[in-house]
């Protein structure tokens, strides 16, 4: 089993929050991480809602069926059975202990506002995501937190050569997907992991027609990550109303294969309005929608740039989950066409930029959007930072450096047990 960076932050949740809900898409591993958990440091009755009979329970009759759980209680795939919810609430409300209810879900509830509204103020939400880079290697990674912090250091690292870097792109962070050794078993467990979510999951989210249109439309999404989203464009490649649409991707959201990155403006209100950039959740489900092999990859840098931005991408959201700053995430573009790939703001409002080359060389050229980033956020730019598919650290000023790709997972990077 891979040890999860998330463990951390969850049991210090269960110390002192009396419900914790851990979603994220399935087969990322939530089911291994909260059972591991139930039987070492958080002892606890694990029941899963994948079972029939558990179900038709917790469906039929929620109050009794939480009447009859005493002590701690993980119960899985809890999405299943909104029903359940209300009735937390009122137990959770009579006895104030810690640690009472761990949900697993598939599902991203804050989508989802009756679920999300009937426990407000009394339970925390995490989010368990692909397995991280350094979570492969057996490593904390704490790259998030060094580019916030003090000097970054200037070292020489391994040389990850483009066949290295496509082969973790293509793997992907899914552990089973992980664990098969070749292109075409991963494709294998691509599709049957398709197949489930968009037949069985977004039916028990939702009744819809057209289901036929979900695995063309995540095809489409899947060749456009880190584009601009424009929906109005997209539903007229894919000939369907745009309210049809939007509803599908909210559906996808929910489901925890794309997400939105927002536009990061100075003004708080104008950053709703500007266009996302849109992410899939792992490159290696990306890359097998797009049908790309290794040896394309290898080979064709228009293919490379968007799926390594997007790796990077998540690797910082995953980060941020168990990092101690935290930040938010956001990409950046003028009006003129300068852009930054991704922007990190902490919560005191400090900005580090971070831009993306698939290049094995890095020049001053590459800084230009970091450059009016600085200009546009003044005192509260951190850092700038370009991260390149060379192997030198490289200053290019007080706080522009060029890194290689593999510092994600290898600066302040801390071994961990299994």
């Amino acid at each position: 089993m891979f040890p999860r960076n998330l463990i951390r932050p969850l049991l210090k949740a269960l110390a002192d929050t009396r419900v914790l809900l851990l979603h994220g898409a399935r087969q990322t591993g939530k089911s291994t991480l909260v059972q591991r958990i139930a039987a070492t440091e958080h002892p606890a009755r694990y029941l899963t809602l994948d079972d029939a009979g558990v179900l038709a329970a917790a469906r039929g009759d929620p109050a009794g069926f939480l009447a009859s759980l005493d002590g701690p209680v993980i119960l899985d795939e809890v999405q299943r059975a909104p029903e359940l919810f209300p009735a937390i609430k009122v137990v959770v409300d009579r006895a104030r202990q810690p640690g009472r209810f761990l949900l697993t879900g598939s599902a991203n509830v804050l989508l989802l506002p009756r679920l999300s509204e009937s426990l407000a103020g009394r339970m925390e939400i995490l989010t368990l995501w692909p397995l991280s880079q350094g979570e492969i290697e057996g490593v904390r990674e704490g790259f998030v937190d060094e580019v916030f912090a003090g000097t970054l250091p200037s070292t020489t690292e391994g040389v990850m050569g483009r066949k290295e870097l496509a082969r973790r792109i293509l793997q992907g962070g899914y552990p089973e997907a992980h664990s098969r050794e070749t292109q075409e078993r991963r494709s294998a467990w691509f599709n049957s992991y398709v197949t489930t979510i968009l037949q069985r999951d977004v039916r028990d989210l939702a009744n819809i027609e057209g289901l036929t249109t979900l695995p063309r439309l995540l095809a489409l999404l899947a060749s456009r990550v880190m584009g601009l989203m424009n929906v109005a464009e997209i539903a007229r490649s894919i000939a369907i109303p745009l309210s049809t649409l939007q509803r599908y991707i909210t559906l996808l959201e929910t489901t925890f294969l794309i997400q939105r990155l927002p536009a990061w403006y100075g003004n708080l209100g104008k950053r709703l309005v500007k266009a996302p950039k849109l992410l899939l959740s792992d490159t290696g489900l990306a890359a097998h929608l797009m049908g790309v092999d290794a040896e394309r990859l290898t080979r064709d840098l228009g293919l490379v740039g968007p799926l390594l931005e997007n790796f990077v991408a998540m690797e910082l959201h995953k980060q941020s989950a168990w990092s101690r700053t935290q930040p938010r995430m956001f990409h950046f573009r003028t009006q003129t066409g300068q852009k930054v790939d991704l922007v990190l703001e902490d919560k005191a409002g400090r900005i580090v930029g971070i831009e993306i080359k698939a290049s094995a060389t890095v020049g001053t050229q590459d800084f230009k959007g970091l450059r009016r980033l600085a200009e546009a956020v003044g005192r509260r730019f951190r850092r700038g930072v370009v991260l390149y598919t060379g192997s030198t650290a490289v200053p290019f000023g007080s706080s522009l450096h060029a890194l290689p790709v593999s510092a994600l997972w290898r600066l302040g990077a801390e071994k961990v047990k299994a």
